[in-house]
């Protein structure tokens, strides 16, 4: 049975309806003593009227030690509760951020891509700032009940002293209310806009990095630069209308709550001095409209955070209600299996046919370097099968029948472009910490100069996207990481194209004697590659035009000559 905090949430009402339920016990404890500090804070002055009242009656050292005894307590009170009440909520807070931030990274790591229209830079500023403010929301109900006790308890005690007091405050905050709520609707729009146009600026960020090199190599750095400029001048304009509604709020909140405490301060002087109040009253009624404009302030503040969470879980919900481009079977692929692919018809792939048997060596040589991703892209899983025409069977089995998960632990395809991370050339070839053949790895991707290079070896530090390695020396790391994986089929795209052809030929025949009687599939245009492989299949407009080993071919097939040798 799904429980509520399990079950996907489906809309930013499921989501903050789940953040409150399962933190109902912090809340409760936070609203009790940040209740027990507004109450704290509004009967200071109403013990100092009673102070003032009774001082007059009775002068005595007892009654002035009383006096300041109460006042002690009420101060020590106040403090404490203050402490440890916003101790429980800003822990309570950070937990539930912290929980939709890895609830969000896991939709956005699903094996199969979850179908949402959102880019990596967008779900990374999601899985942050919409995340933190969505939890906002496990603060920011128990500081508005506290602060409504503290209107109540400012609005019983001047009703006390005398009833219009009293329907002042309760009309004065219901007007408050009412004017506040229509402006907290205008900010959670423009706060939506705004982190919607943040992220798609994060985005961009991300993707000029990631073609930063292709960019300078064609000269579209200006054109880059444009586009990237438009789209962060856009979040800055909405960043600013976002600003100016806030200080709109802000000003007109303070503005009517300093009215408000005006007029009851007014309005108690004129009681006092028509008689209707006492001396002590009167004090006490000063001091209230004091104290009453933080908890007004707070109290009035509350409905813009309230649709500030509201609009942060609407755009959680795109990627936690998106539903999975696919569901993962349940069986498991057979251990050292053959792979096959049978009639598949995806983007450049027309109809695509071969069968890899299980511990064979097989290059693809691919005319189109499209076929060539899209082929690299449905052994990958990043396709759902439904989203082609044919079969691609591991082990014999379908795998769309097969759990993703265990599909890539028997089938490992590396990118063209594997992605390097922030840390050390050890983290980066075996980030589990469990290979057993990560010097077998380095040896067979010629990346053993690298590592004698620096004194740390394979400790040596490494930049986040490998920004202190040069091309070849990344791609020989990402490599290094797939040989390392040592999994029972591995499928390499183009892992050689930025070394030079020496280190090539070495790699190559590295390869083929480090991943004897492993299934290997290599999508590549290197002759030295092609020259290891126990067969070539020529793949051209989509489909295997020939297959024969690497120098039959060139002696019998003049395209594939043209196309591959150097």
């Amino acid at each position: 049975m799904t429980t509520p905090d399990t079950r996907r949430p489906r809309s930013a009402s499921d989501i903050l309806r789940i953040a409150l339920r399962r933190n109902v016990g912090a809340m409760v404890w936070g609203t009790v003593l940040m209740g027990l500090y507004q109450a704290g804070e509004t009967a200071f002055p109403i013990a100092l009227g009673l102070i003032v009242e009774h001082t007059m009656q009775d002068r005595s050292t007892g009654s002035l030690a009383l006096s300041i005894g109460s006042l002690a307590l009420i101060i020590t009170t106040v403090s404490l509760s203050w402490r440890f009440g916003m101790r429980i909520l800003q822990k309570a807070n950070t937990t539930e951020a912290h929980r939709w931030r890895v609830r969000v990274a896991d939709c956005g790591l699903q094996p199969v891509a979850r179908d949402v229209d959102l880019k990596s830079g967008e779900v990374l500023t999601i899985a942050t700032e919409d995340a933190d403010q969505t939890a906002d929301i496990v603060e920011v109900v128990p500081l508005l009940v506290s602060s409504l006790v503290a209107v109540l308890v400012a609005t019983v005690a001047l009703g006390l002293a005398d009833l219009r007091l009293g329907v002042l405050v309760i009309v004065g905050t219901v007007a408050i209310l009412s004017v506040l709520s229509v402006m907290s609707k205008r900010i959670g729009s423009s706060t939506r806009e705004q982190q919607a146009r943040v992220a798609r600026a994060g985005a961009k960020v991300a993707d000029l990095i990631t073609g930063l090199r292709p960019l300078h190599g064609f000269g579209g750095n200006h054109a880059a630069f444009l586009s990237y400029r438009k789209v962060s001048t856009e979040a800055r304009h909405q960043a600013i209308v976002v600003a100016r509604a806030n200080g709109a709020y802000a000003g007109v909140a303070t503005a009517l709550n300093a009215t408000l405490a005006a007029a009851v301060t007014l309005t108690a002087g004129w009681l006092a001095f028509n008689g209707r109040i006492t001396i002590g009253e009167l004090v006490m009624a000063v001091g209230l409209a004091q104290f009453i404009m933080e908890p007004l302030k707070m109290f009035s503040d509350m409905p813009k955070y309230v649709m500030m969470a509201h609009a942060s879980a609407e755009r959680m919900a795109l990627v936690l209600a998106a539903p999975a481009v696919a569901t993962p079977g349940p069986e498991l692929p057979a251990a050292g299996g053959d792979l096959e692919i049978d009639c598949v018809r995806y983007g450049a792939l027309r109809g695509l046919k071969f069968r890899v048997h299980a511990g064979e060596f097989v290059a693809v040589a691919v005319y189109q370097p499209r076929a060539a991703a899209d082929l690299a892209s449905v052994l990958a899983v990043k396709v759902a099968p439904d989203a082609y025409e044919g079969v691609v069977r591991l082990g014999g089995q379908d795998i769309a029948g097969l759990s993703v998960d265990a599909v890539r632990e028997h089938m490992l395809v590396n990118p063209y472009e594997g992605e390097i991370f922030a840390g050390t050339l050890r983290t980066n070839i075996d980030p589990s910490g469990t290979s057993r053949t990560v010097p077998e790895a380095v040896e067979a991707s010629m990346l053993t100069d690298v590592v004698a290079l620096h004194s740390g070896g394979l400790d040596h530090g490494v930049r986040d996207r490998g920004a202190n390695l040069s091309g070849g020396q990344r791609q020989r790391l990402s490599l290094a990481r797939a040989l390392a994986a040592d999994s029972d089929v591995l499928v390499l795209h183009d892992p050689t194209t930025a070394v030079d052809a020496v280190t090539e030929q070495l790699i190559a025949r590295n390869v083929a004697k480090l991943r004897r009687g492993r299934t290997t599939v290599v999508i590549t245009s290197s002759p030295s590659l092609l020259d290891a492989a126990d067969r070539v299949l020529v793949l051209d407009d989509g489909v295997v035009t020939a297959e024969d080993s690497h120098r039959n071919l060139l002696a019998t097939d003049e395209d594939y000559r043209r196309a591959v040798a150097r």
